[in-house]
Parts: structure tokens; C-alpha cells; sequence
């Protein structure tokens, strides 16, 4: 059987104010040409669908063009929702959309009732295991604590469990929306944290011959049957040295797999400059970025004037500046900078605590108020989010 593999199409969002629309739109017309010219027997798309709850009507109505292009091919499409998307917004009209192939799967309690394909070495079980949130399904699912790990391997054991009562050679698929152990993030992820912890195991997809992944918006290889596809397009800086590319996954007899990437069409290049400003605009080297999205980091000691109308002068599309002078090591902004550079939320509030304290670390029974203080604005944002969807 063979799958493409996508994900975090996150309809409607824009890049620095570029209104992606148009790319996305392009992106639809590239899938629906892959489907029909690589005879692709299934389309997975694993969660992200939109880009928030409450998603413009640019980017319903390409989410409705979407499901029309991919029902007339008459190729089944098995779609979950992401923590970005309204799981009760995107899975409304699911059973009558399902009828005409499109299976969303968006409701937790149905992860261990799969899409079931056939091909001619037999049936393949697709499970769509939706954006778990761990407080929120916990005792839906029977889970022993709310983490990531426990409500995922508690959603796991309910697929195994109905692969078990199935016919002997039966294949299996598992769609996820997660962050998994040895996955690389990039900066337009939003944070999913929880206890501290965001990561689960690879080995939480044992059993299954296919984990298909989204969230993280890299392609990227875990496992060879644990895979994330990455979005179709670049939503930061942090991305400037990706990929983007689809998974054409040939799942064989007795499950045998390979797979191979799909490149995706690229709006505009990315680019990220670093250095003075009068550098910048006379350095021969940066010509081939002129045409690119740019983000210029000046070095400057000050700031200095008008930099981004100067910098638009040889980079027209220039979107983002970043001010990061040059300071002595000695300069007290530079260590705090440094200090604060690529630490989560938890590792900066527990390094309050020490510093207010003349030194003094955080107890186990500190860090887990400040974990559980964390966490309760985290689920707050997302219980609003998700009521915004159903209103």
C-alpha cells in the first residue's frame, strides 16, 4: 500500500505578515498532483490542519477546496487534529464526511478504532491518535498520570489491543501528534509542555508497523517506522535550513517498508544574515540572498539609523530584524542573555528562585509548585483555545 505522509499544514498562518495563502493553496494543487501521479493508495495527514482554533475564512474555504481535491481523486484521506487545531471545530461533519473517504479522526475516545484499507496483501489499520492533551484525557483513556507518556501509551495500548482481535498479517498504521524523543524542534512549534517534560519515547509506537508524525515542523527520521513529514513550508527562521518534503511510505507484504521524500514547492527562500550593518550592504557574498525572506541580525555596538529601510534597499524582502550588538564577555546584559538562551520556562523560574535566594535551589517540593503553576496556565491557554473553537 502506498502512503503519503503529511502534516501541520497550519492553514491561515502567515510568515512575519506574508500572508501565506497563496503557498498554501500552491502546496494543495502539489499534493493532489503527487496523489495522482505516484498512485498513492492513502493520504495521512498527522494534526495541525489549521493554524488555531478559530481559523480564518481564507483558510476554511482552502480547507474545504482541500477535502473536495482529495474526495474526487476517490483516494482515502485519514486526518487527526493537532494542538493547534479545534478537535471539536475540525471534527464537525465527520461521519458524513466520511463517507466520502476523508476519516477524521478527532475525538480521543475512538483511538482504538481504526480506518481499515485493503490492498492485495491484505488489511491495513489506520489509528488517529488526535493532540492528546494529558489533563484533559487522562481518565478518558485510563492513563496512570497526566503526561505525554502515559496518556500516549495508554492510547497505544488500546490500538494493540484491537490489532490483537484482528485477523493474523493484519498491517498497521499509527497517526500522532507529538513530540517524540530524538525529534529536533524548530521555533514555530507551540510549546507543549508538560510537568516540565514535553518528550515521549519512541517506543511508545511499538507494535505498529508506521508511526506517521506531526508537530514537529522538520522532516525527520526517529525510527525507521517512526517518522515525522514536517510542515509543507517554512513558518520561521529556524527553518531556513530545511527540507520541506513529504513521506511516500510503500508499505509491502508482512510489512515491509520503505520510503522515500517528496519535495515540496518552495514560495521563497529563506535567509539569515549576521553582522554590521554597513557589512551587510556591501558584502559581495550576500547577492544570492537579495530575492530571499531575510532575517538580519546587526551586531552593531548601537543601533544603527534606519536599519531596515537601509537593509530593504538590497534585500526588498527583508521581514525580520534582530538587534544583537556586540558586547565585552564581562557586560552584564551579555551573561543574561547567555543565561537565558534555550532554557525552558521551568529552568528560568527555579533559577529565579535561586537567585532571590542568595543561592539557594529550589526543593523537590518547590519545583513541583512551580511545575503544577506552569502547567495550569499552559492548560488554561488551551481550554480557552478550545472553547474559542466551539463558540
Amino acid at each position: 500500500m502506498r502512503i503519503l505522509h503529511t502534516s501541520d499544514w497550519h492553514l491561515g498562518r502567515s510568515f512575519h505578515r506574508v500572508n501565506l495563502l497563496d503557498a498554501q493553496r500552491a502546496f494543495i494543487g502539489h499534493l493532489v498532483r503527487t496523489v495522482r501521479e505516484q498512485r498513492v493508495d492513502v493520504v495521512l495527514v498527522a494534526g495541525d490542519v489549521h493554524d488555531r482554533a478559530v481559523p480564518p475564512l481564507g483558510a476554511v474555504a482552502l480547507f474545504d477546496e482541500a477535502l473536495h481535491r482529495l474526495a474526487d481523486l476517490g483516494v482515502p484521506t485519514v486526518m487527526i487534529s493537532g494542538n493547534h487545531d479545534s478537535a471539536r471545530r475540525l471534527g464537525v461533519g465527520a461521519g458524513l464526511i466520511d463517507r466520502a473517504g476523508i476519516h477524521l479522526r478527532t475525538d480521543p475516545a475512538g483511538v482504538g478504532t481504526p480506518v481499515v484499507l485493503s490492498d492485495d496483501h491484505g488489511d491495513v489499520a489506520f489509528y488517529g491518535l488526535p493532540y492528546l492533551e494529558p489533563a484533559l484525557v487522562r481518565e478518558e483513556l485510563g492513563a496512570g498520570r497526566p503526561t505525554h507518556t502515559d496518556v500516549l501509551t495508554a492510547a497505544m495500548d488500546r490500538v494493540r489491543a484491537d490489532l490483537a482481535a484482528r485477523p493474523a498479517g493484519t498491517r498497521s498504521v499509527v497517526l500522532a501528534h507529538a513530540f517524540v524523543t530524538g525529534g529536533t524542534a524548530s521555533d514555530s512549534e507551540r510549546d507543549i509542555t508538560v510537568g516540565g517534560v514535553a518528550q515521549v519515547p519512541a517506543g511508545v509506537f511499538d507494535g505498529v508497523d508506521y508511526a506517521a508524525l506531526g508537530h514537529l515542523h522538520g522532516c525527520q527520521t526517529i525510527t525507521e517506522r517512526v517518522r515525522y513529514s514536517g510542515s509543507p513550508l517554512a513558518y520561521s527562521f529556524s527553518e531556513a535550513d530545511h527540507r520541506k518534503t513529504m513521506w511516500l511510505v510503500d508499505l509491502g507484504a508482512g510489512g515491509g517498508l520503505t520510503a522515500e521524500r517528496i519535495d515540496c514547492p518552495v514560495p521563497r527562500p529563506l535567509a539569515r544574515i549576521r553582522g554590521r550593518l554597513d557589512d551587510l550592504l556591501e558584502d559581495p557574498a550576500l547577492a544570492r540572498h537579495e530575492d530571499a525572506w531575510v532575517e538580519a541580525t546587526l551586531t552593531d555596538p548601537h543601533r544603527p539609523d534606519e536599519p531596515m529601510a537601509r537593509l530593504a534597499e538590497r534585500f526588498p524582502h527583508v521581514l525580520s530584524l534582530v538587534l544583537d550588538p556586540e558586547r565585552p564577555p564581562q557586560d552584564p546584559l551579555a551573561s543574561y542573555a547567555r543565561r537565558l538562551r534555550d532554557r525552558s520556562d521551568q529552568e528560568i523560574a527555579e533559577d529565579f528562585v535561586a537567585h532571590v535566594r542568595g543561592g539557594l535551589a529550589a526543593d523537590d517540593r518547590e519545583r513541583e509548585v512551580l511545575t503544577a503553576a506552569l502547567d495550569h496556565v499552559r492548560l488554561g491557554e488551551s481550554e480557552t483555545t478550545e472553547e474559542a473553537g466551539a463558540r
